[in-house]
């Protein structure tokens, strides 16, 4: 048994290193297309995340300044307080942002560190009397002239906007990584086919004094999957760069205020990446697996 294990072993990184070149090729595009499919998963999260500002019936708010005047807010309140139009709202002050910006990030002490209470935008989460589409369209409207007021994000528009947005990027990603991992199955495969073709001879005298199709078909296919777990490994690392590079400016934008909601929590990532290795083993085994039975059965 131990034999066996080691002749496996020896086999299937002697094959490795005789077709250098091919699996470099192979690891390198498996790499790339994973950290993709890794990367639209991110995105689909982050937007999710960024819209779950707007519940309870929140229909849309408005941020104001971070310096804005108090004169200022008193002017928003009063409408608030008055208008027949507004159910109730609720206002979210600097630390009051900050503190929910902290318990987002919590897993991103070096996030939280960047932003003080005093850049954060303070805002209000107002509840229409009449949630129509169109009335909170014009309440929006009226609420983004008022002095003082950076933006108002309605919840139709802002989740269309963020959704639309992470669909668009999503689905580039997908598609340019579909692309690239029926290129890397096509590279294993190839790797293999090559690997099998050096030692054509050696297999047919191994089937003449009586060796299984398994026990010949091992080797090759465990070189199939090293390709797809060593890209699978690349690809892990540039998930965690997605997270703390890419997500981060959306996260530290300030022209964009609902964007600081485009959070990933860091269990999304491990789980993300520990599904990118079982899908580059899957690749490269699939892969290795239909060129060793295609030749095999010759």
């Amino acid at each position: 048994m131990i034999f066996r294990f080691w002749y496996f072993i020896r086999e299937t990184f002697v094959s490795l290193w005789r077709n250098l070149s091919l699996t470099l090729a192979a690891i390198l595009t498996v790499a790339i297309s994973l950290a993709l499919v890794g990367s639209s998963l991110l995105i689909r999260e982050g937007a999710d995340q960024a819209t779950a500002q707007f519940q309870e019936g929140v229909e849309f708010i408005v941020f104001m300044n971070a310096d804005a005047l108090e004169n200022q807010n008193e002017a928003i309140r009063k409408v608030l307080d008055t208008s027949p139009a507004i159910k109730e709202y609720v206002y979210v002050d600097k630390f009051a942002a900050y503190e929910e910006f902290r318990e987002l990030f919590v897993d991103k002490p070096e996030l939280v560190e960047s932003v003080t209470p005093e850049i954060m935008p303070p805002s209000y989460r107002i509840v229409p009397s009449d949630p129509d589409a169109d009335n909170v369209t014009e309440l929006a409207r009226q609420f983004s002239e008022q002095p003082g007021v950076k933006e108002v994000a309605t919840a139709t528009e802002a989740i269309r906007q963020i959704e639309d947005f992470s669909t668009r990027v999503s689905q580039a990603l997908l598609l340019a990584a579909i692309v690239l991992v029926a290129v890397s199955a096509v590279l294993i495969l190839n790797t293999v086919f090559t690997a099998i073709s050096a030692r054509k001879t050696e297999i047919e005298v191994m089937k003449l004094v009586g060796a299984t199709n398994w026990f010949i078909r091992i080797p090759f296919m465990l070189e199939g999957t090293i390709h797809g777990l060593m890209g699978a490994g690349l690809a892990v690392p540039a998930l965690f760069v997605v997270d703390s590079r890419v997500l981060a400016y959306f996260q530290e934008s300030e022209a964009v205020p609902l964007f600081r909601g485009f959070a990933v929590p860091d269990g999304f990532v491990w789980n993300t990446s520990i599904w990118i290795l079982v899908i580059g083993a899957a690749i490269g085994m699939i892969g290795s697996a239909f060129a060793v039975t295609r030749y095999l059965d010759v």
